[in-house]
């Protein structure tokens, strides 16, 4: 739409006698704000009002429980200094993270830190050429990695950035951290392109106080609304499938596992050909450049329902409405859950408000 500015011309009739005398206008003083900086991944305010000029780092976290700790991945470090938590499955159904930072570094450990999987280059690539901090892989994994435009950093060849620290044993003692390896690794000194968009205002959805995703017996996760935080906090099944025992997903500094945004992408999965490990597990493939599929937002308590579409390796996801406009998130930090199509997730819609009807005496 063009806006046509109409301005008022004042035509001045001319003297023969000059005015008497002449007054200086008032000065005037316009203060134009700066605008604030945000951080690419979160839309929320740069630490020091400067976005760090670096490329993101995308972390492979395990999260594989099933016993007693300390062997076990639970409970991870570093996560909740994350921008963004990508959380994929693996092959017998377990997940694990790909956890993306950028704005901030986090001030300890990040870990335990896992080998690669073919659906990384999948979910990263939308991120430029982020770090791909990992420990090995099977070899036709690593040459996808190597092949896409993610920058490899394989802690198992880069042993000087690794820390193993004392109560946890292998294969879940291998940790690292976001300084050291933006210290170490010689990459594009350039932030990257933001890859979801952001609004304070919240979008017309569903109001849901609980959505549950039952990846499998190690992964049976709930999300649950907190209006107090302001956010989604994480729980997981710790018990059988006869007696659940739903617990926090509590890290190691005692922080839940929580985000701004949940985003639940069906993904079409595939496995094999590649065995991925010694009791013959197969490569989970999820499909993800150059497809498409059904969207579950989570946000400000609602759900909206809608679309992905994702392009060749380097563009954004675009996840759209039901009437085809783009989905904005709440500002902040986003779990992208890349969810099997066709796996069970069961909805918890919020409670009608009862009324209560008064009926004056006769």
């Amino acid at each position: 739409m063009v806006l046509a500015a109409s301005g008022l011309l004042l035509a001045a009739c001319g003297s023969s006698n000059p005015p008497a005398t002449t007054v200086a206008a008032p000065s005037t003083t316009t203060t134009t704000a700066r605008p604030v900086a945000l951080c690419p991944l979160t839309g929320t305010p740069a630490p020091g009002g400067v976005v760090p000029q670096r490329p993101a780092i995308a972390m492979k976290v395990d999260n594989y429980s099933f016993g007693p700790p300390p062997a076990e991945a639970r409970p991870q470090s570093g996560l909740d200094y994350a921008d963004i938590v990508f959380e994929e499955q693996v092959e017998g159904s377990i997940t694990r993270y790909a956890a993306v930072f950028q704005c901030r570094n986090a001030p300890s450990l990040v870990g335990p830190i896992r080998s690669a999987r073919w659906t990384d280059v999948q979910m990263l690539s939308e991120l430029g050429h982020p770090l791909f901090v990992h420990v090995g892989g099977i070899l036709p994994v690593l040459a996808v990695v190597n092949a896409s435009s993610l920058v490899n950093v394989d802690l198992g060849t880069h042993p000087g950035l690794e820390t193993n620290p004392p109560g946890r044993y292998a294969p879940y003692d291998t940790y690292t951290t976001t300084q050291a390896i933006w210290s170490a690794i010689s990459a594009p000194a350039t932030a990257p392109t933001p890859i979801f968009t952001f609004s304070k205002v919240a979008p017309p959805g569903e109001a849901v106080s609980q959505v549950h995703l039952d990846w499998s017996v190690t992964s049976n996760i709930y999300w649950r609304w907190d209006a107090t935080t302001g956010t989604w906090l994480r729980f997981y099944n710790d018990g059988s499938l006869s007696a659940p025992d739903i617990v926090p997903d509590i890290l190691a500094d005692g922080v839940q596992n929580q985000a701004q945004n949940v985003i639940v992408q069906d993904v079409s999965i595939t496995y094999g050909p590649w065995v991925e490990n010694s009791q013959g597990g197969l490569e989970a493939e999820s499909h993800i450049l150059d497809n498409s599929g059904r969207a579950y937002i989570l946000r400000n308590g609602r759900m909206i329902t809608g679309t992905w579409t994702a392009g060749p390796a380097g563009t954004p996801t675009i996840f759209l409405d039901a009437a085809g406009h783009r989905i904005n998130l709440a500002p902040g930090r986003t779990w992208v859950e890349i969810y099997p199509s066709g796996a069970p997730m069961v909805v918890t819609p919020v409670a009608p408000p009862t009324t209560t009807t008064t009926t004056a005496a006769g």
